[in-house]
Protein backbone atom coordinates (compact mmCIF):
# COMPACT_ATOMS: atom_id res chain seq x y z
CA UNK A 1 0.00 0.00 0.00
CA UNK A 2 1.20 3.62 -0.59
CA UNK A 3 1.26 6.24 1.45
CA UNK A 4 1.53 10.21 1.85
CA UNK A 5 2.92 12.65 4.06
CA UNK A 6 1.44 15.82 5.00
CA UNK A 7 1.73 18.73 7.03
CA UNK A 8 -0.48 19.03 9.11
CA UNK A 9 -1.22 22.73 11.03
CA UNK A 10 -3.16 22.70 14.30
CA UNK A 11 -4.73 25.38 15.98
CA UNK A 12 -7.30 26.17 19.13
CA UNK A 13 -7.92 22.89 20.99
CA UNK A 14 -6.40 20.50 18.25
CA UNK A 15 -3.21 22.58 19.29
CA UNK A 16 -3.42 22.66 22.94
CA UNK A 17 -4.46 18.89 22.91
CA UNK A 18 -0.89 18.18 20.70
CA UNK A 19 0.58 20.81 22.36
CA UNK A 20 2.42 21.85 18.95
CA UNK A 21 1.64 23.95 16.32
CA UNK A 22 1.98 21.46 13.68
CA UNK A 23 3.03 18.08 12.64
CA UNK A 24 3.44 15.46 9.89
CA UNK A 25 1.43 12.83 9.40
CA UNK A 26 1.61 9.46 6.99
CA UNK A 27 -1.28 8.29 5.32
CA UNK A 28 -2.50 6.11 3.03
CA UNK A 29 -2.86 7.08 -0.14
CA UNK A 30 -6.58 8.31 -1.22
CA UNK A 31 -6.97 9.20 2.72
CA UNK A 32 -9.50 12.33 2.79
CA UNK A 33 -8.80 15.11 4.60
CA UNK A 34 -11.50 14.84 7.09
CA UNK A 35 -9.83 11.39 8.24
CA UNK A 36 -7.23 13.82 9.88
CA UNK A 37 -9.80 15.24 12.31
CA UNK A 38 -11.26 11.87 12.69
CA UNK A 39 -7.26 10.69 14.12
CA UNK A 40 -6.93 13.52 15.84
CA UNK A 41 -10.43 12.62 17.83
CA UNK A 42 -9.42 9.11 18.35
CA UNK A 43 -5.83 9.99 19.90
CA UNK A 44 -7.72 12.83 22.16
CA UNK A 45 -11.43 12.22 22.94
CA UNK A 46 -12.16 15.75 24.41
CA UNK A 47 -11.51 16.97 20.54
CA UNK A 48 -14.94 15.12 19.42
CA UNK A 49 -16.77 18.17 20.27
CA UNK A 50 -15.15 20.09 17.97
CA UNK A 51 -14.90 17.80 15.25
CA UNK A 52 -18.83 18.39 13.49
CA UNK A 53 -17.71 22.14 13.29
CA UNK A 54 -14.08 21.84 12.21
CA UNK A 55 -13.75 23.35 8.85
CA UNK A 56 -10.41 21.98 6.44
CA UNK A 57 -7.86 24.03 4.50
CA UNK A 58 -5.65 21.81 1.95
CA UNK A 59 -2.80 24.39 0.38
CA UNK A 60 -4.49 27.68 1.30
CA UNK A 61 -7.78 26.70 0.17
CA UNK A 62 -11.04 25.99 1.84
CA UNK A 63 -12.08 22.28 1.12
CA UNK A 64 -15.02 19.97 2.00
CA UNK A 65 -14.19 16.79 4.54
CA UNK A 66 -14.44 14.13 1.75
CA UNK A 67 -11.27 15.73 -0.22
CA UNK A 68 -8.55 13.48 -1.22
CA UNK A 69 -4.75 14.65 0.09
CA UNK A 70 -1.91 14.63 -2.02
CA UNK A 71 1.54 13.66 -0.78
CA UNK A 72 3.14 17.03 0.59
CA UNK A 73 -0.43 18.97 1.00
CA UNK A 74 -0.50 21.47 3.94
CA UNK A 75 -3.22 21.10 5.67
CA UNK A 76 -4.95 22.86 8.10
CA UNK A 77 -7.50 22.26 11.40
CA UNK A 78 -10.09 24.98 12.34
CA UNK A 79 -11.89 24.72 14.75
CA UNK A 80 -14.33 27.44 15.92
CA UNK A 81 -12.40 29.96 18.34
CA UNK A 82 -13.32 32.25 20.71
CA UNK A 83 -12.04 35.89 21.08
CA UNK A 84 -12.61 39.42 19.64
Amino acid sequence: MSTIVVTVKLFAAYQDAYGVPEMQMELPAHTPVGAIADRCCQDHSHLNQWRPLTQFGINLDFVSPDTLLQDGDEVVLIPPVNGG
